[in-house]
């Protein structure tokens, strides 16, 4: 299967922030800060209330490349992705995400753990492969055991990444990563705390 052409764009950033928030102003401030920090790719996760709105907000600014995370099916992924989602990201393989991903020349990741859960969502027609939970699977061990069988497939962990082991997984094998809560911690930004916020964002990039 042909790379698709955002991949490129992905693989240059390394790290996607996955914002995931119980409410959508915390996740609206949490983006706006790590925009003004230097990120241009956000996945927004269904977890958050009327997370396609948002999406549809973001979406409005060309310099960013928005996606939708946590997706559980095909009528959530139709709408996020007429509110302007350009990649889909789900915790697990469902072929029936690749035929609207196709239709609207989105890039579709597919959560897998293990060898034959790599094999289906690659078959199945995924892009990414969204290594999930990479941390309790292995780490990064696990990211270059899996590379060494699929040399040619695009790998993303998600899930126990964090400034401290980003390097390692990228090292491993890794094209880019997913990164939560240890990037976009929504206790300090419900206290406010811009600058800790800004702190981390910047080691990212740093490191990345």
């Amino acid at each position: 299967m042909r790379e698709h052409p955002l991949i490129g764009q992905l693989r240059a950033a390394r790290v996607v922030p996955v914002v995931r928030m119980k409410s959508a102003a915390h996740a609206a401030t949490a983006v706006r800060w790590l925009h003004d920090a230097g990120i241009r790719i956000f996945e927004i996760t269904m977890t958050i209330p009327d997370a396609p709105s948002l999406i549809r907000e973001l979406s409005g600014d060309p310099s960013l490349l928005v996606g939708a995370g946590t997706v559980p099916d095909v009528a959530t992924a139709e709408t996020c992705l007429r509110a302007g989602a350009r990649f889909l990201v789900s915790p697990w393989v469902d072929p029936d995400l690749v035929a609207p991903c196709k239709a609207a020349g989105a890039v579709l990741m597919s959560g897998a753990t293990t060898p034959t859960e790599v094999r289906a969502a690659h078959r199945a027609g995924a892009h990414v492969v969204k290594v999930f939970p990479a941390s309790s699977a292995g780490g990064p061990a696990h990211i270059k055991a899996l590379r060494s069988v699929f040399p040619d497939i695009v790998f993303c962990p998600t899930g126990g990444v964090d400034p401290t082991n980003l390097a390692a997984y990228l090292a491993a094998g890794a094209s880019f990563v997913g990164m939560g809560g240890k990037l976009v911690d929504e206790a300090l930004v419900a206290a406010n705390d811009r600058a800790a916020v800004m702190a981390v964002a910047e080691q990212i990039l740093a490191t990345a």
